[in-house]
């Protein structure tokens, strides 16, 4: 029930239809009796810089989730971001601060090594290669350098996204190789779709499935459907695999103590949610 004293998290970003969010955070507080709720807000590129301003001067908003196709530009439109939300060169949360301020953070790239750490897989040493270097991309990017990774692949449709990533992580992280322009899946331990191949029917995959080994480890950020093309064929040829949303389950108790919510567990999470495909 959305009362008047309901704390709202907008969740920004175009199209709404995809959005997993509310069928986590929602019936997460509703289990746990709290008064707050997460809103899909549909807002478009263009509409985005007014609608961002506008939408944090309610009295009764808390922040917002971001996500595709905002996340890189929203580090430009806060008035703080975190260190990580510097190396990734984007933001999917924004706080809104008691005297109006705005601190962005970004959570995807948490999430997706949490994820695969969870599942057995290290990232230390390993060989990486991820295809898409957008705001979800680089987060994720940052993450793998961070945990440990000797080397990591750079691809984007955009070769100037790949190669300025690729300078933001030599920065910060002189002793890892990174190599860009090939989506090339051979010989890596773990590769990575950061982009929204996969979205709609038709797509094409993202790598070169032949060229996939099966011990490879091969993980998803679409959550348009669990199992995503890729994904399928990841499995036929006996691969272990991580889906979208385990991103998301893994990267919301991050989420909720940054919103001031307090936390919880990938697990109690997934115990009370209520996703739809």
């Amino acid at each position: 029930m959305i009362t008047g004293k309901t704390t709202l998290i907008a969740h920004l970003g175009y199209p709404t239809a995809s959005f997993k969010a509310p069928m986590i955070y929602n019936p997460w507080f509703a289990h746990r009796g709290i008064d707050a709720v997460v809103v899909p807000m549909g807002v478009q590129a263009e509409d985005y810089a007014v609608s961002l301003r506008q939408i944090m001067r309610f009295s009764n908003l808390r922040g917002a989730l971001v996500t595709m196709p905002h996340k890189v530009v929203t580090l430009d439109m806060v008035d703080e971001a975190t260190p990580t939300a510097r190396i990734a060169g984007a933001c999917n949360a924004v706080l809104k601060r008691p005297d109006g301020s705005l601190l962005g953070d970004m959570f995807d790239g948490a999430g997706f090594v949490r994820g695969v750490q969870r599942k057995g897989r290290s990232f230390a040493g390993a060989r990486v290669l991820v295809s898409g270097a957008g705001g979800v991309g680089s987060a994720i990017a940052a993450s793998i350098a961070q945990a440990g990774a000797a080397e990591l692949a750079l691809f984007d449709a955009r070769s100037a996204s790949a190669e300025a990533l690729g300078e933001r992580l030599r920065q910060h992280y002189p002793q890892l190789q990174v190599r860009t322009g090939s989506n090339d899946p051979a010989g890596y331990d773990i590769i990575v779709n950061a982009t929204p191949l996969g979205m709609n029917e038709g797509d094409p995959l993202p790598f070169d499935v032949a060229r996939i080994a099966p011990d490879t480890f091969v993980g998803e950020v679409v959550m348009k459907t669990e199992i995503t093309p890729l994904l399928r064929a990841a499995l036929d040829k006996g691969c272990q695999i991580q889906v979208g949303t385990d991103m998301l389950f893994e990267q919301i108790p991050a989420y909720l103590e940054f919103f001031g919510f307090g936390t919880t567990t990938a697990e109690e999470l997934r115990s009370v949610a209520t996703l739809q495909y």
